[in-house]
């Protein structure tokens, strides 16, 4: 009985233990409407609620227009971290992107998004001249 008690103790502690987790931010980031080839980095920020130290262990997205780079060092309890991720603003369009981020934390995976509306580059026209040329109309 007593082996079964120690057991049950020491999982319950080692679950304790490994209960890291962290509060972002934002879990979405909205661009807005921005212009064709503009900068398209933005900066998710997060903060190591838990007691022990995070690690980010991989970062997806779904597609290969979306670059997230993930933290190289844990963070530690109380410390902020930030994710980066890079849209490429040279397509034309609205777009809402996922990016899923796993980690040590209690909920292992956690999925953020972006979204927003890349405008076409304005193309100035030529006015028409509102000068006669002598011809009749």
């Amino acid at each position: 009985m007593k082996t079964i008690l120690s057991f049950v103790a020491i999982c319950f502690i080692t679950l304790t233990v490994s209960a890291q987790e962290f509060k972002f931010e934002n879990e979405v980031i909205n661009y807005g409407k921005v212009a064709l080839g503009s900068e398209g980095k933005r900066v998710f920020e997060f903060t190591n609620v838990g007691d022990a130290p995070l690690i980010i262990k991989d970062i997806r997205s779904t597609c290969g227009c979306t670059v997230p780079k993930k933290p190289e060092k844990p963070i530690m309890p109380g410390e902020k971290g930030q994710i980066e991720v890079s849209y490429d603003t040279n397509r034309p369009g609205g777009f809402s992107k996922q990016i899923t981020v796993m980690s040590n934390a209690k909920k292992a995976r956690t999925v953020l998004k972006i979204k927003g509306f890349i405008a076409k580059k304005l193309v100035p026209t030529k006015a028409k001249s509102m000068v006669s040329t002598g011809g009749t109309e």
